[in-house]
């Protein structure tokens, strides 16, 4: 006889750096520190590096921006550009979130 229950596969999760709470890894946005230094947004998910997560919430963002979270998550400071692009991503994925919603 064989087992007929299959496993539950395991979501990973990841904590926002902004809000502190946890997320499914998918929902986040990644931004990689690689081991060369360069700092990056990682669509992905996959680059090797360190890896920071912020939820596609604007309040998270500048609550991380402002109290400098991602950078001392990834031990490196930002460029404002890429916190310009960080801050774009993420109110194009609070647009879709939102279209989703309704």
């Amino acid at each position: 006889m064989k087992n007929t229950q299959q496993k539950q596969k395991k979501i990973p999760e990841r904590r926002c750096t902004g809000c502190g709470e946890s997320f499914p890894k998918r929902e986040l946005i990644r931004v990689v520190r690689s081991p060369e230094g360069e700092v990056s947004i990682d669509f992905t998910g996959k680059k090797s590096g360190r890896g920071a997560y912020i939820c596609p919430k604007s309040a998270c963002f500048k609550k991380a921006r402002k109290q400098g979270r991602i950078a001392k998550s990834l031990e490196v400071s930002i460029s404002d550009e890429l916190y310009d692009a960080l801050e774009h991503e993420v109110a194009v994925s609070e647009a879709e979130a939102e279209m989703r919603i309704d």
